[in-house]
């Protein structure tokens, strides 16, 4: 099956939920999937987006500003990860905590707003690594339709290039709480620190970027576009010292490079969720 009839199996199982809540990040999955449901449902599709610490406000605007342009109902609820017991301690299930967190709020959200079903924009690709989010997913009956149809990632690209969706080459991203290493403190100054410093790398040029937290060191994730900017010894020097000037004591260059899930090498896969 290719992913033009994806697509069109995934818009024939939308139109069968008749009502949907997509919980929109305004990512390229999340902006696919609710286009798509919008598309088929119209009023009967609504966005939910999280506001909290972990979600840079560039983020919300652009997901805001989408839902505008498109006549969609979008409702920003609150979702504040640290204030849940045991978040900050960054365990190895922290994602699942956020998200069994963030399906009840958007639960919350769908029901008083009539609608019957909630859903979220996990895609194929996100069955080959450790995604305790998941787990959440199947205890709260949130729907996945990317990974129910088959697509993956680069389907998901190619389709919303041709619906001429602007996230069709956005970089990739997940929460700012995905930086640290587990068990290293999740705190809302840390987070504040990572956030100014992956938005110098955005304004420095920079596309698909990670800034992970090592203590007083931020290792840097990029894409070969980002190698090859880094060649200049001004940049890397301005980057530093911004870098300085927000908190880091240290700034390194990851040469392996951006790769999802890189926190997760350091994990014990013997430990229980």
């Amino acid at each position: 099956m290719d992913a033009d009839q994806k697509h069109e199996r995934l818009k024939r199982y939308l139109r069968g939920l008749g009502s949907v809540a997509v919980a929109f990040s305004g990512g390229v999955d999340s902006t696919f999937l609710l286009k798509t449901a919008h598309d088929v449902l119209g009023e009967g599709a609504i966005a939910v987006t999280a506001r909290s610490r972990s979600f840079p406000e560039r983020e919300l605007d652009e997901a805001a500003g989408f839902c505008e342009n498109e006549g969609i109902r979008h409702i920003i609820c609150d979702s504040e990860e640290l204030d849940i017991e045991g978040f900050s301690q960054n365990p190895i299930n922290r994602c699942y905590l956020c998200k069994n967190e963030l399906f009840t709020k958007i639960w919350a959200v769908a029901r008083k707003q009539g609608i019957a079903h909630v859903a979220e924009g996990s895609n194929t690709d996100d069955d080959g690594d450790y995604r305790p989010g998941l787990k959440a997913v199947r205890e709260q009956g949130v729907k996945s339709p990317l990974r129910y149809v088959g697509l993956d990632k680069r389907e998901i690209r190619e389709l919303s290039k041709a619906m001429g969706l602007a996230t069709w080459n956005k970089q990739s991203f997940a929460c700012l709480s995905s930086r640290f290493p587990y068990g290293e403190s999740i705190t809302t100054e840390r987070l504040t620190m990572i956030d100014q410093a992956e938005q110098i790398l955005l304004d420095a040029g920079f596309h698909q970027v990670r800034v992970r937290y090592h203590e007083g060191l931020a290792r840097i994730e990029t894409d070969q576009g980002g190698f090859r900017l880094f060649a200049d010894q001004a940049l890397r020097e301005r980057i530093y010292a911004e870098f300085k000037r927000i908190g880091f004591i240290y700034t390194a260059l990851d040469l392996l490079g951006y790769r999802t899930g890189s926190m997760n090498e350091t994990m014990n896969r013997n430990q229980t969720v």
